[in-house]
């Protein structure tokens, strides 16, 4: 049998056989179907488990080496990658310009479809010229369909300016494009419970990646001492008692000893609690984390439990 002119081979272009009757389900039988379906994507982020720590891998030499991280793509996966880069800064108190985040169309595209700028191929190479991207760089491009036009230009253009680029899709790629990439993670979350909309399985399985990606990241580079984030930014009250309690528990003091410790460390809660510890003022905290490489257990010893 032929097959159908209107077939596309995407993954996420196909239907699933599943949800064909969701137009006529309850609310209820809506929720199940959306669930059962969900449930599968963490199976399919386990699969890939050596390609996401190969990504890492390559973002941590890039961030030694006084390079980026920087995503790229269009529509949904775009606006994952706007999201996940402006979480960085509060969370690890990394400067903005450390994980970029660039999307299709611009700025405006994070609040509303920008139609037609997925399909453009000189915006996309445009960008990396923009970013200055260099053989320093880390260039992860996401593409639930693995065709987008902008992504693919703009990988093609970050190669040739030597950045390390990745490939994160969740439909098999273009060969060509696959074999320019340095690490290619490919999710098949197959067809979505609305055909076509890669805002829902492909998305969270994205998601899911790259909240790994840079969290994974962040920890090799000293971001955190046990699981506690000790390079968080306090621009709010909930972040600023978040760095006083790390202080208490880490130290064994108070909560005035705590907030004192941090001011003295201009607001640092890594440099507060070296301080503490090993009773040396901040310059010799920052000394003596400097020559850790940045990781607090090796100054301090292991936290408590």
């Amino acid at each position: 049998m032929s097959t159908p002119e209107f077939f596309d081979p995407r993954l996420t272009e196909q239907r699933n056989p599943r949800s064909v009757a969701i137009d006529v389900a309850s609310s209820l039988e809506i929720v199940d179907l959306m669930n059962s379906e969900d449930r599968l994507v963490p199976g399919v982020v386990h699969s890939r488990r050596a390609e996401i720590a190969a990504t890492i891998d390559l973002v941590v030499e890039s961030f030694r080496s006084g390079g980026r991280l920087i995503y790229v793509g269009a529509g949904t996966s775009g606006r994952l990658g706007v999201l996940d880069a402006a979480e960085c800064p509060p969370t690890f108190g990394t400067p903005p310009e450390m994980v970029v985040g660039i999307i299709a169309g611009g700025p405006a595209a994070m609040f509303r479809s920008q139609e037609g700028a997925e399909d453009d191929t000189e915006a996309g190479a445009r960008a990396m010229d923009e970013h200055a991207v260099s053989e320093k760089d880390v260039v992860v491009g996401i593409a639930a369909s693995g065709t987008t036009p902008y992504v693919r230009a703009a990988l093609e253009r970050a190669r040739s300016r030597g950045a390390k680029t990745v490939l994160l899709t969740c439909s098999d790629p273009p060969a060509d494009l696959a074999a320019k990439c340095r690490v290619v993670i490919f999710l098949p979350t197959g067809p979505e419970v609305l055909t076509g909309s890669t805002r829902l399985k492909a998305g969270t399985a994205t998601k899911l990646v790259l909240n790994t990606i840079s969290t994974g990241a962040m920890i090799r580079l000293g971001k955190c001492y046990g699981n506690l984030m000790v390079d968080l930014m306090a621009w709010s009250e909930k972040l600023r008692d978040r760095g006083e309690r790390i202080v208490m528990e880490t130290c064994g003091v108070g909560r005035k000893e705590a907030r004192a410790a941090i001011e003295a460390a201009g607001g640092s809660v890594k440099v507060a609690i070296v301080m503490v510890r090993r009773g040396v003022d901040r310059e010799e905290a920052v000394r003596l984390l400097e020559a850790s490489g940045g990781l607090v257990r090796r100054v301090v010893g292991d936290p408590p439990r």
